[in-house]
C-alpha cells in the first residue's frame, strides 16, 4: 500500500507531467514571445506561484519540454541498438523511428523546433553541458561512426554527416506537419524513398 509520503510525489510528479502538457499546447499556439506563466496558470486553474515551485520561467520550461522529445528519441536509439547489431539495418530504423515520432507529435516537435532557437544557449554551450538532447546527439553521432568504421557508409566527417542525415529527416517532418494546402504524398513511401535515397548515396 502507498504511504503518504510516496502518494505526495506521485502527486508532484503528475502535476508537474500535467504543467508540461499544458506548456507545451501554448507554446505551440501562442508562440514563444506571446506565452506567460499568467496564461499557462489560467490554463491548468491554478496560480503563477504555484507553477514557479516547479519551473523557474518559461525558458525553464520550453527545456524540460524539448529534453522529453530528445528523451524519446534516445530511448528509441537505445532499444532499436539493443534489438539490432547491423549498425546499417539500425541506422534506417532509427531514421524511420524519428520520422514516425516527429509526425505523430506534431505540436511537440514544433514546439521544441520552431518556439526558441536558443533553448540550450550558444552551441559551445549546448555541447558542454550535459542533457539529454547532448546525450541522444552523440548516441547518433556514434551509430554514424560505427556504420563509418565497419563499411557501411563510406568516410566522412561524421559531425558533417550525421547532420546531413538529421537535417534530411527534419526536412521531411516539418513539411508533413507544416503543409496543408497540397495534397502530400504517403508519409511511409516519402520516408522509404528519402532514406533509401541517403543510404544508397552516402554508401562505401
Amino acid at each position: 500500500m502507498m504511504g503518504l509520503k510516496e502518494r505526495r510525489i506521485q502527486h508532484k510528479e503528475q502535476f508537474r507531467a500535467e504543467i508540461l502538457a499544458a506548456a507545451r499546447e501554448l507554446f505551440s499556439q501562442e508562440g514563444y514571445s506571446q506565452f506567460s506563466m499568467r496564461k499557462l496558470a489560467a490554463r491548468i486553474e491554478h496560480s503563477p506561484t504555484t507553477i514557479y515551485l516547479y519551473f523557474r520561467d518559461k525558458d525553464d520550461l520550453l527545456f524540460y519540454i524539448c529534453e522529453e522529445l530528445y528523451a524519446a528519441f534516445l530511448k528509441a536509439v537505445v532499444e532499436i541498438r539493443q534489438a539490432e547489431p547491423d549498425p546499417g539495418q539500425a541506422l534506417r530504423l532509427i531514421l524511420h523511428q524519428y520520422i514516425r515520432f516527429g509526425v505523430s507529435h506534431p505540436e511537440q516537435y514544433k514546439t521544441v523546433f520552431f518556439t526558441s532557437p536558443v533553448v540550450y544557449g550558444s552551441p559551445d554551450s549546448f555541447m558542454t553541458r550535459d542533457t539529454v538532447a547532448l546525450r541522444s546527439y552523440r548516441a547518433f553521432l556514434d551509430l554514424i561512426s560505427e556504420c563509418i568504421q565497419c563499411g557501411v557508409l563510406r568516410k566522412n566527417d561524421c559531425n558533417t554527416l550525421a547532420m546531413v542525415f538529421w537535417s534530411a529527416m527534419h526536412g521531411l517532418v516539418t513539411s508533413i506537419i507544416f503543409t496543408r494546402d497540397f495534397p502530400m504524398p504517403d508519409t511511409a513511401l516519402m520516408a522509404d524513398i528519402l532514406i533509401d535515397g541517403l543510404l544508397k548515396g552516402h554508401a562505401a
